[in-house]
């Protein structure tokens, strides 16, 4: 079993910024990809940013404000939230999973951080 840890989130003014921290622990095998989706009511669950194996992917509504980053080979990752607008307010989950070249894991998430964009 694998638990993430979240932190981080608020309330902040447009154009102001936020740090999204997600730590795993537990059974972890192979290489991780950690990520950050975040979803609003009565839409499905999109993709933030993401990364594994030194590689990332963003969202293009993200791009250029957003940064997700990992400290070494800890299974820990961040969400630098820079230039937030209101459209960004969502609940955000941090997403885990570890692979081989043969297998890969159920997808792990974490409890879910509010993050709101507001004057």
């Amino acid at each position: 079993q694998v638990q993430l840890v979240e932190s981080g989130g608020g309330l902040v003014q447009p154009g102001g910024s936020l740090r999204l921290s997600c730590a795993a622990s537990g059974s972890i095998f192979g290489i991780s990809a950690m990520g950050w989706y975040r979803q609003t009511p009565g839409k499905e669950r999109e993709l933030v940013a993401a990364t594994s194996d030194g590689s990332t992917n963003y969202a293009d509504s993200v791009k250029g404000r957003f940064t997700i980053s990992r400290v070494g080979a800890k299974n820990t990752v961040y969400l630098q939230m820079n230039s937030l607008k209101p459209e960004d307010t969502a609940v955000y989950y941090c997403n885990f999973y570890y692979y081989s070249d043969y297998w890969r894991s159920d997808d792990y998430w974490g409890q879910g951080i509010q993050v709101t964009v507001s004057s």
